[in-house]
């Protein structure tokens, strides 16, 4: 967690605290897809396994190692890990929903904007002429 105390903050550590918050959303975002994913991998392999006989061997990749098993064996554990990662995704998406709130509070107790994000998609007149560069677009007013 950040530190949001009263300590006054300079303009780069609440530029560097912003952009932590917005890379661990991005991680949160990113690990969300790539579970979504695996979950429809599951879900392609149950639904095609459910059309065959359940005393077909089947091979299944555990821990590095494939092993030999019948369709009846692996059946229950692929739905069973489906089900894991969408508790996983739930999980993940109620954090990353947290994380959005804190984003938004920080940027509100530090007065935080981000070029570009003024609705219309175009820099402020003010920042258009600008030699100076923030980081990543951060601009912290007093």
């Amino acid at each position: 967690t950040l530190n949001m105390s009263d300590k006054k903050l300079t303009k780069e550590e609440i530029v560097e605290g912003f952009n932590k918050l917005r890379q661990e959303q991005r991680t949160l975002a990113t690990r969300i897809a790539q579970m979504e994913s695996d979950k429809g991998e599951h879900g392609l392999v149950i639904e095609a396994l459910e059309q065959v006989n359940g005393d077909r061997k089947c091979y299944r990749l555990v821990h590095g190692v494939l092993v030999e098993r019948t369709v009846k064996e692996v059946l229950p554990a692929l739905s069973q890990n489906k089900e894991q990662i969408t508790s996983y995704v739930e999980m993940l998406t109620k954090q990353l929903v947290d994380k959005g709130k804190a984003l938004n509070a920080y940027r509100v107790k530090h007065n935080v904007s981000v070029r570009g994000e003024n609705g219309d998609g175009e820099k402020p007149k003010s920042e258009e002429n600008s030699n100076s560069k923030s980081a990543s677009g951060v601009l912290v007013s007093n």
